[in-house]
């Protein structure tokens, strides 16, 4: 049975509409973000078939759009509304909101971290700052560059002084939850400290961020 076919009491927009997102199911919310199904099944249908081929909703929540697609009955504009519903979902559980400065290690982390957090691959986030450490961008580095052991420090540098910025910090997830450091992640942050003062840039400071805390990365100077 087609969505539309139920009596209007029963679909899943208009329950959300008389009595609130607690009221719904997990499969029927994502059927809202749906919109609708696939050839022989309706959109809550699809949303259950969604959820369990991923295995529940959190591991749903950090595939990307590509996965998505995978699912028949899944194209690229349903892909791309789940994968931001999911996102906003991310950033609204960040602590406090926008950073609007970095004035400490924690503020690094609190400014990156909504970039960050809920994703399954990783990423590294440039914060670049002005003089008295007020953002002045927050954002993933280019594709291509998906961890910190393989980031280009001639890129990285190149996109703070176009930002114009005279101040800049570096994050990284670490999607397994382990927020410990590893070598390469260490001495890449000394590559980058010694890169920066070549330039005047003030290198604030490199964090590994995950879904539930952060850890400061100590440079170590290394090959």
């Amino acid at each position: 049975m087609r969505l539309k076919d139920l009596p209007a009491h029963e679909r899943p927009r208009e329950r959300v509409l008389a009595r609130g997102v607690e009221a719904l199911a997990d499969r029927e919310l994502l059927a809202i973000l749906l919109g609708s199904g696939a050839p022989g099944r309706d959109a809550v249908e699809l949303a259950a078939r969604l959820i369990a081929r991923h295995g529940g909703l959190h591991d749903l929540s950090r595939a990307d759009p590509q996965e998505l697609t995978c699912q028949p009955g899944v194209g690229p504009a349903k892909a791309a509304r789940i994968c931001a519903a999911f996102h906003l979902g991310h950033r609204v559980r960040a602590p406090g909101g926008a950073v609007a400065a970095v004035g400490s290690t924690a503020a690094l982390a609190a400014a990156a971290a909504p970039l960050l957090r809920g994703l399954r691959g990783e990423r590294v986030v440039v914060v670049v700052c002005d003089g008295n450490g007020a953002v002045l961008r927050a954002s993933l580095l280019s594709q291509g560059t998906s961890t910190a052991s393989t980031l280009s420090v001639r890129e990285l540098l190149t996109q703070v002084l176009r930002c114009g910025g005279s101040a800049f910090g570096l994050a990284h997830n670490h999607p397994g939850g382990d927020p410990e450091p590893s070598l390469a992640d260490r001495q890449v942050t000394h590559r980058i400290q010694e890169a920066a003062e070549v330039l005047g840039l003030r290198f604030l400071d490199h964090v590994i961020v995950t879904d539930e805390t952060w850890r400061r990365v100590e440079p170590t100077a290394g090959s």
